[in-house]
Protein backbone atom coordinates (compact mmCIF):
# COMPACT_ATOMS: atom_id res chain seq x y z
CA UNK A 1 0.00 0.00 0.00
CA UNK A 2 1.40 3.37 -1.04
CA UNK A 3 1.13 6.24 1.42
CA UNK A 4 -0.03 9.62 0.22
CA UNK A 5 2.31 12.61 0.51
CA UNK A 6 2.16 14.58 3.73
CA UNK A 7 0.32 17.88 3.92
CA UNK A 8 2.93 20.66 3.52
CA UNK A 9 2.27 22.00 7.05
CA UNK A 10 2.79 18.52 8.53
CA UNK A 11 5.89 17.92 6.40
CA UNK A 12 7.38 21.23 7.55
CA UNK A 13 6.99 20.24 11.21
CA UNK A 14 8.75 16.93 10.52
CA UNK A 15 11.64 18.52 8.63
CA UNK A 16 14.96 17.45 10.14
CA UNK A 17 13.66 14.12 11.47
CA UNK A 18 15.33 11.30 9.51
CA UNK A 19 12.75 8.75 10.66
CA UNK A 20 9.03 9.42 10.26
CA UNK A 21 6.35 6.85 10.96
CA UNK A 22 2.69 7.52 10.18
CA UNK A 23 -0.13 5.69 11.90
CA UNK A 24 -3.87 5.95 12.35
CA UNK A 25 -5.37 7.08 15.62
CA UNK A 26 -7.64 4.22 16.62
CA UNK A 27 -11.03 4.51 18.25
CA UNK A 28 -9.67 2.36 21.06
CA UNK A 29 -6.80 4.80 21.64
CA UNK A 30 -9.24 7.20 23.29
CA UNK A 31 -10.29 7.20 26.93
CA UNK A 32 -13.59 8.04 28.62
CA UNK A 33 -13.02 11.74 27.92
CA UNK A 34 -12.97 11.02 24.16
CA UNK A 35 -9.39 12.04 23.60
CA UNK A 36 -6.33 9.88 23.10
CA UNK A 37 -5.08 8.49 26.40
CA UNK A 38 -1.62 9.70 27.43
CA UNK A 39 -0.25 6.15 27.34
CA UNK A 40 -0.90 6.01 23.59
CA UNK A 41 1.46 8.93 22.92
CA UNK A 42 4.26 6.80 24.36
CA UNK A 43 3.16 3.97 22.07
CA UNK A 44 3.25 6.23 19.02
CA UNK A 45 6.74 7.40 20.03
CA UNK A 46 7.80 3.78 20.52
CA UNK A 47 6.86 3.02 16.89
CA UNK A 48 9.30 5.67 15.63
CA UNK A 49 12.04 4.70 18.09
CA UNK A 50 11.88 1.04 17.02
CA UNK A 51 11.85 2.03 13.34
CA UNK A 52 14.99 4.09 13.95
CA UNK A 53 16.66 1.10 15.66
CA UNK A 54 15.71 -1.15 12.73
CA UNK A 55 17.05 1.33 10.17
CA UNK A 56 20.32 1.63 12.11
CA UNK A 57 20.71 -2.13 12.14
CA UNK A 58 20.66 -2.06 15.95
CA UNK A 59 17.84 -4.60 16.22
CA UNK A 60 19.74 -7.07 14.02
CA UNK A 61 22.94 -6.45 15.94
CA UNK A 62 21.14 -7.25 19.19
CA UNK A 63 19.93 -10.57 17.80
CA UNK A 64 23.44 -11.47 16.60
CA UNK A 65 25.63 -10.18 19.46
CA UNK A 66 23.38 -9.45 22.43
CA UNK A 67 24.42 -5.76 22.27
CA UNK A 68 21.42 -3.52 21.84
CA UNK A 69 19.46 -0.55 23.08
CA UNK A 70 17.58 -0.30 26.36
CA UNK A 71 15.34 2.60 27.32
CA UNK A 72 16.75 4.40 30.37
CA UNK A 73 14.13 7.16 30.64
CA UNK A 74 11.45 8.81 28.61
CA UNK A 75 9.28 11.88 28.86
CA UNK A 76 6.50 13.43 26.87
CA UNK A 77 5.06 16.92 26.81
CA UNK A 78 1.47 16.87 25.65
CA UNK A 79 0.77 19.93 23.50
CA UNK A 80 -2.67 19.22 21.98
CA UNK A 81 -5.27 16.53 22.56
CA UNK A 82 -5.75 13.98 19.80
CA UNK A 83 -8.97 12.18 18.97
CA UNK A 84 -10.38 9.74 16.46
CA UNK A 85 -10.44 10.04 13.49
CA UNK A 86 -6.95 11.30 12.77
CA UNK A 87 -3.58 10.18 11.53
CA UNK A 88 -0.35 11.07 13.27
CA UNK A 89 3.20 11.21 12.00
CA UNK A 90 5.94 10.63 14.51
CA UNK A 91 9.40 11.99 13.84
CA UNK A 92 12.56 10.72 15.53
CA UNK A 93 16.07 12.13 15.59
CA UNK A 94 19.10 11.66 17.81
CA UNK A 95 20.29 14.89 19.38
CA UNK A 96 23.15 13.76 21.62
CA UNK A 97 25.54 10.81 21.49
CA UNK A 98 27.73 9.65 24.38
CA UNK A 99 30.12 6.77 24.98
CA UNK A 100 27.41 4.30 25.96
CA UNK A 101 24.15 6.17 25.35
CA UNK A 102 22.29 8.62 23.18
CA UNK A 103 19.29 10.93 23.48
CA UNK A 104 16.46 10.76 20.97
CA UNK A 105 14.00 13.58 20.38
CA UNK A 106 10.56 12.70 19.06
CA UNK A 107 7.49 14.61 17.96
CA UNK A 108 3.91 13.56 17.30
CA UNK A 109 2.13 15.61 14.63
CA UNK A 110 -1.64 15.53 14.05
CA UNK A 111 -2.68 15.45 10.40
CA UNK A 112 -6.20 16.70 11.15
CA UNK A 113 -4.96 19.66 13.20
CA UNK A 114 -1.76 20.13 11.18
CA UNK A 115 0.01 20.89 14.45
CA UNK A 116 2.40 19.46 16.98
CA UNK A 117 0.47 17.26 19.43
CA UNK A 118 3.35 16.10 21.63
CA UNK A 119 7.11 16.00 21.93
CA UNK A 120 9.41 13.92 24.01
CA UNK A 121 12.91 12.75 24.70
CA UNK A 122 14.30 9.35 25.47
CA UNK A 123 17.69 8.31 26.80
CA UNK A 124 18.78 5.02 25.31
CA UNK A 125 21.66 3.15 26.90
CA UNK A 126 23.63 0.49 25.05
CA UNK A 127 23.21 -2.78 26.88
CA UNK A 128 24.88 -6.16 26.74
CA UNK A 129 21.90 -8.45 27.24
CA UNK A 130 24.09 -11.56 27.52
CA UNK A 131 26.15 -10.18 30.42
CA UNK A 132 23.48 -7.88 31.93
CA UNK A 133 25.58 -4.72 31.86
CA UNK A 134 26.09 -1.49 29.98
CA UNK A 135 28.27 -1.59 26.89
CA UNK A 136 29.98 1.02 24.71
CA UNK A 137 28.10 2.31 21.69
CA UNK A 138 29.39 0.23 18.77
CA UNK A 139 31.36 2.27 16.22
CA UNK A 140 29.20 1.01 13.34
CA UNK A 141 26.05 2.29 15.09
CA UNK A 142 27.74 5.59 15.96
CA UNK A 143 28.68 6.02 12.28
CA UNK A 144 25.15 5.21 11.10
CA UNK A 145 23.68 7.74 13.52
CA UNK A 146 26.02 10.38 12.14
CA UNK A 147 24.94 9.48 8.58
CA UNK A 148 21.24 9.55 9.46
CA UNK A 149 21.58 12.88 11.21
CA UNK A 150 23.73 14.44 8.46
CA UNK A 151 26.78 14.83 10.69
CA UNK A 152 29.28 13.01 8.50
Amino acid sequence: MESSPLDPAVAELLKGYPIVVTTMVGWGDMDANRHVNNVMYFRYIEHARLKYFDELGFSKMQQETGIGPILSWTDCRFRRPLSYPDDVSIGARIIDVGEDRFVMHTIVVSHAQRQLAAEGQQRIVVYDYRNNQKAPLPDVIRKRIAEFEGRT
